[in-house]
């Protein structure tokens, strides 16, 4: 079977019970940094020494069907240098080669930076996306940031802390200077810290330098923003390019709040 174990994001405190027993009888593991998992190992004073092999984004593709054939007959712990495997970490092409071949796969749940930024982010939780790292180039990564404008949901991204300041820049250009933002850094350990704010305002504050793993939250785009109006001509737009009115007037609805009747009375009576 593969198991799929989160590890700490920062606090080695946060490592599960369950964590803690599956390693200690764990006979082959395989890991992001095989360094970083020995060091865990020895941190949560753990004794037992398993097999570790490097599953890493420049090699899973060609060892999944490796492993998967190992995992048939015996357990295979999957593991990243710090939360979720598979969440912007390895494990993902691993996991849908087990389901082809019928492999079992379970999880030990923990630690997730995604999910404790966006608890401690003050935003909306009931909807959001994670839109794992911004692009590297700004170009590409305002690009980016323009075809979330619209987004309604909470967006949780990871970036890194020599881009912060200027992907803050492209969010106050992109999204506006008062979408509301919060910049998570070093999550769960020591120097643990949120920067709430407008966009502009957080911005300011990253210009003089930020350190650690950042987690990025930006506010989803406000409700009001978009009239029926709006709304009609997304709808036109969709129907004219194939969508059947029903089911772009639905589409345009879950995008912008506005009432799916009212969008489709809308766009009938501008025909």
């Amino acid at each position: 079977m593969i198991i799929l174990a989160a590890t700490p994001i920062g606090n080695l405190g946060d490592a599960s019970a369950r964590l803690v027993e599956t390693l200690s009888a764990a006979t082959f593991v395989a890991a992001e940094d095989t360094r970083s998992t020995v060091r865990l190992l020895t941190g949560l004073g753990i004794e037992n020494r398993p097999q570790i092999v490097a599953l890493h984004d420049h090699n899973e593709r060609e060892k999944s069907a490796e492993l998967v054939e190992r995992a048939r007959d015996s357990d295979i712990v999957v593991m990243s240098d710090a939360g979720m495997p598979t969440v912007s970490d390895p494990g993902y092409h691993l996991v849908q080669a087990a389901i082809a071949a019928d492999v079992g796969v379970t999880v030990i749940p923990g630690p997730s930076a995604v999910v404790t930024a966006l608890a401690l982010a003050g935003m909306p939780t009931d909807r959001f996306t994670f839109e794992g790292f911004l692009p590297r180039k700004p170009s590409e990564r305002r690009k980016g940031l323009r075809s979330l404008a619209d987004e309604r949901r909470t967006m949780v991204f990871f970036e890194s802390p020599q881009r912060i300041a200027s992907a803050l820049d492209d969010v106050v250009t992109e999204l506006g200077a008062d979408r509301r933002v919060a910049v998570c850094r070093e999550l769960t350990k020591l120097f643990e810290q949120v920067k709430r704010g407008t966009a502009t305002d957080v911005a300011a504050w990253a210009a003089e330098g930020v350190k650690g793993e950042i987690v990025l939250v930006i506010h989803g785009a406000d409700a009001a923003a978009f009239s029926i109006d709006d709304g009609r001509a997304r709808v036109t737009e969709r129907v004219a390019a194939g969508e059947r009115l029903k089911d772009a007037a639905a589409a345009v609805a879950a995008e912008t709040g506005l009432g799916k009747r009212d969008l489709y009375q809308a766009a009938l009576d501008a025909r």
